[in-house]
């Protein structure tokens, strides 16, 4: 059977391939080496000690043109398979012609993990794990261990090399899986990549990067240009339509403002076009260089809705061990806590930052009630407490182990108990009199509560799955109607989205914390987009300021904030209708 298999493949090529017409395309005089065009250096080198894909071994090449110097940091160009597109002559035709910044090309075999010497075993192929898949991982790689690798060589005049750290001069390409690959590398760091060439790209249902076109249209557009190739007999099997994937991505980009060009043909899965275009990719991909690249205003209405163009998140502080409980006070003063140290901290009007003349008792979960107090859950004496105007501290309630609350318009407090992952969640619900109730339990791991804005919705997240869930509040405060609301996105390294605290707009929109950033959810519950944050994982966030527009957002050691068009809907108020959704 396995003399069979190899046969087996080359007809299965045959029969993808027969009815792909005949490709000839122009030749491009870049794509030939030009008389008095100076060449450029390639060298090879072996890399086998990857941290971040154990085990590998792989070989990648360094193409040095002849017009750099040292004392200049070169621009980059990673490409993934290795040598591709006859894009050392390329380099040295536009190089020369000033059609594109000197460069220093990059490229890289996937990883093989080599069988035991003298046994009957088979290499394994990282191929597909590296470059199919979504994630940081071939980033770091890339940035962290390639390229710190690129610049301890020289070249053979002895020539040190040094490469810009600036993602505006930076641009990364493939074919294949590898365009799948480059393009997530740009995505995942966009200050690290910024230019992206992309070649019969496998956007399908291979390891996840038919999520895409989805997840382009929903997130916050990212300073990224992008040229795609592909053409109209590509493949259409198991994991998808290839050439129909290409034009989705397109599409997308397009939708959400990226600055993108495309060449399609009639071609199949092969390099033939990709070759011949790839001059007048890299010109369009450099031009205007050093130019920054910048974000896209896309037609996401909903996005347009929220965002103010040119606001940007801003650090309010950093140096702490863990952030979160962020809440707002009926002035539009914001307080957030340092629960492994025990210390409260308030932002006031002015932006100045202060921490308050108290021990914290390891607090997390924060919310003001219509008292104009402060009420907190005290993890380090498993207690609901509550501070006033001067910080002096009550007990509401005792042996809670929470972790967050709000508080109602009417008095009510209701805290979520998440006892591990394993064990079922309580929700608790206690009266203004002091009355304890537990109104549902079963959540794995319920972690942030926020309400609607006619607070007659009760909203938990499941950090545990990608769920949030719904409750009706009911006239004595116990909840009815439970039922999963939220769909959140799960990023490609998790099995769940980790979702944190959550706060509402005036629009009736919900803004959930989550390791993507912070899940922005329609009053049906669809997530209509995804804003990242600077850095950290999201875990809790509010509205503050005199007019409640600006969202706070705390992100493990730091804390952020970002003016924007909406405005948060206070607990503490007087509850109103929103305007009804688009259903």
């Amino acid at each position: 059977m396995k003399k069979l298999l190899l046969p087996v493949c080359i007809l299965m090529h045959a029969v993808i391939f027969a009815q792909a017409p005949a490709e000839k395309y122009p030749v491009d005089s870049a794509s030939v080496e030009q008389p008095g065009v100076p060449k450029g250096e390639i060298l090879k080198f072996v890399f086998d000690h990857s941290a971040i894909f154990p085990g590998t071994t792989r070989e990648y090449w360094i193409y040095i043109p002849a017009q750099y110097r040292p004392e200049n940091p070169a621009c980059v160009y990673v490409n993934q398979d290795g040598i591709q597109w006859k894009a050392p002559t390329v380099f040295d035709n536009l190089i020369y012609k000033k059609e594109m910044p000197v460069t220093i090309g990059v490229f890289v075999t996937p990883g093989k993990v080599l069988a035991t010497p003298g046994s009957n075993a088979q290499d394994r192929f990282n191929r597909s794990f590296e470059y199919d898949g979504l994630g940081d991982a071939y980033a770091r790689f890339i940035l962290n261990e390639i390229l710190p690798e690129v610049e301890k060589q020289k070249a053979s005049d002895g020539r040190a090399i040094h490469l810009s750290k600036s993602g505006n001069d930076r641009a990364i390409g493939g074919s294949s899986s590898g365009a799948v690959c480059a393009f997530t590398a740009a995505w995942e760091k966009p200050d690290a990549f910024s230019r992206v060439f992309s070649a019969i790209g496998t956007y399908v249902g291979l390891r996840g990067a038919d999520r895409y076109p989805t997840l382009i249209r929903k997130y916050e557009p990212k300073p990224i240009r992008i040229f795609l190739q592909d053409g109209s007999n590509d493949l259409n099997i198991y994991g998808g339509d290839w050439w129909k994937a290409n034009e989705t991505m397109e599409r997308a980009l397009i939708f959400s403002g990226y600055e993108v060009n495309h060449v399609w043909g009639e071609g199949g899965h092969n390099g033939a076009q990709g070759t011949a275009i790839f001059p007048q990719a890299m010109r369009w991909l450099w031009k205007d260089w050093p130019k920054p690249i910048s974000k896209g205003v896309g037609n996401n209405s909903f996005l347009g809705n929220i965002f103010i163009p040119g606001e940007e998140w801003e650090l309010v502080g950093e140096g702490y061990k863990f952030t979160e409980g962020t809440a707002a006070n009926a002035a539009g003063e914001v307080f957030y806590q340092d629960i492994p140290n025990s210390k409260t901290y308030k932002v006031g009007l002015d932006g100045k930052l202060t921490v308050l003349d108290l021990n914290a008792k390891r607090a997390s979960g924060t919310s003001f009630g219509p008292d104009g107090n402060r009420y907190v859950v005290a993890g380090e004496t498993k207690q609901i407490l509550s501070y006033d105007k001067n910080q002096k501290e009550k007990i509401i309630a005792d042996s809670i182990s929470g972790n967050d609350l709000i508080v109602t318009n009417n008095g009510n407090v209701y805290v979520t108990a998440p006892d591990g992952v394993s064990k079922p969640s309580k929700l608790y619900l206690i009266k203004p009199g002091g009355e304890k109730i537990v109104v549902d339990e079963g959540l794995k791991f319920a972690n942030g509560v926020a309400l609607s804005p006619d607070q007659t919705q009760l909203f938990v997240t499941e950090s545990a799955t990608h769920w949030v869930w719904v409750y009706r509040i009911q006239a004595d405060g116990t909840l009815t109607a439970k039922q999963r609301f939220g769909w959140l996105h799960v990023p490609d390294t998790d099995e769940n989205a980790w979702s944190d605290g959550l706060k509402a707009d005036t629009a009736g929109r919900l803004y959930v914390t989550s390791r993507l950033g912070i899940q922005i959810l329609d009053p049906l519950g669809r997530v209509n987009s995804i804003m990242p944050v600077p850095s950290g994982q999201a875990s809790n966030c509010c509205f503050g300021g005199i007019d409640f527009n600006i969202l706070y957002v705390s992100c493990g050691d730091k804390v952020y904030r970002r003016k924007l068009k909406t405005a948060g809907a206070n607990s503490f108020s007087k509850s109103y209708k929103s305007a009804t959704p688009r259903l």
